[in-house]
């Protein structure tokens, strides 16, 4: 690692090949924390490339523990993190009223890192438990049409660095890795990310892919549709720019979408908004997300079909059920 570092610090870039190396080497515990932190550190000193991204992916999905879902035409929803916005669980959210519309979601989610709440913790408060048994996947998408993928269950690679990421408590290139390499390798994606950067970057590797995808990042930073400003749209028909006007929505402040100071804030949150109880805020975020990530999967449907679709799963309360049947089975 050494002899990479010194190359990396004189503005050296990785290689397709190379990267994937690096990174099976990683998952080998080759590399002592230190030297971890400062192959970490990097990249967040200077942006990443298309082929050290597209390496790195390679390399966790070589050693994924996988599942095959093809059967279901899953969704993923999911963000990158890292955007420091600390809202609420918007993508967990939006996954569930997703599900509840009927249509079938692979989320693939992790603890937080750099946040007061990830997917994972948040499942995880509500009593559900983590597995990565295929016919138990398979079971939770046929009772609940929803089922979770946590992370470290199936990419043992991530246990190498899980320690150095929770020391650092930064968004790293792995919080850049979590919504490319879901194991069950859905058709659909509906990504967020906390930069344009990495965005486009998405777009330049999905692209190349007979996969379905939508990724957005709001220009104020969030990696999600948050309506509190415009956010960009790529999808595999092009780029757009998205005010909350062109969709019928009000541009919201950032404070109506705080999901508080701990995983019992977010989760109290969380229950308030599935039980039909949220604020006119809350409610329009989540239900926006939810329209667009229902667009990707039927590209016929227009976004005010897809809303009207998402406010009967929230109000009619089958988002919420398709937790607890998640939770119960």
């Amino acid at each position: 690692m050494k002899a990479i570092l010194n190359e990396l610090y004189k503005h050296k870039r990785l290689s397709k090949s190379e990267a994937k190396q690096i990174l099976i080497d990683i998952a080998s515990e080759k590399y002592n924390d230190a030297h971890l932190a400062s192959f970490m550190t990097v990249f967040m000193m200077r942006p990443i490339t298309v082929d050290e991204l597209t390496g790195f992916r390679d390399a966790l999905m070589e050693l994924a523990i996988k599942v095959d879902l093809s059967a279901y035409n899953t969704i993923d929803i999911v963000g990158t993190g890292g955007d420091g916005k600390d809202t609420f669980n918007i993508s967990t959210l939006t996954s569930f009223i997703v599900a509840g519309t009927g249509q079938k979601v692979a989320k693939h989610g992790n603890y937080s890192v750099s946040s007061q709440s990830g997917s994972s913790d948040m499942l995880a408060s509500f009593g559900y438990q983590f597995t990565n048994d295929e016919s138990t996947l398979k079971a939770h998408l046929e009772k609940a049409n929803i089922c979770f993928l946590h992370a470290p269950k199936f990419h043992p690679a991530m246990k190498a660095v899980g320690p150095t990421r929770k020391a650092l408590a930064l968004k790293t290139f792995f919080n850049i890795l979590g919504p490319l390499v879901n194991p069950s390798a859905p058709k659909n994606h509906f990504l967020g990310t906390f930069n344009l950067e990495i965005a486009r970057l998405y777009n330049y590797i999905l692209q190349e892919e007979q996969s379905n995808y939508g990724i957005v990042h709001a220009l104020d930073g969030y990696d999600e549709i948050s309506l509190t400003g415009g956010f960009k749209l790529f999808t595999k028909k092009g780029e757009q720019l998205i005010q909350p006007e062109d969709i019928g929505q009000k541009k919201i402040e950032q404070s109506a979408i705080f999901g508080g100071n701990s995983v019992a804030d977010a989760a109290k949150i969380f229950k308030t908004i599935l039980d039909g109880k949220g604020t006119h805020a809350q409610n329009n975020v989540v239900l926006t997300n939810a329209a667009f990530a229902l667009q990707i999967v039927a590209e016929t449907k227009s976004f005010d079909t897809c809303f009207e679709e998402a406010k009967e799963s929230l109000f009619g309360l089958k988002a919420k059920q398709a937790l607890e049947k998640l939770v119960r089975i």
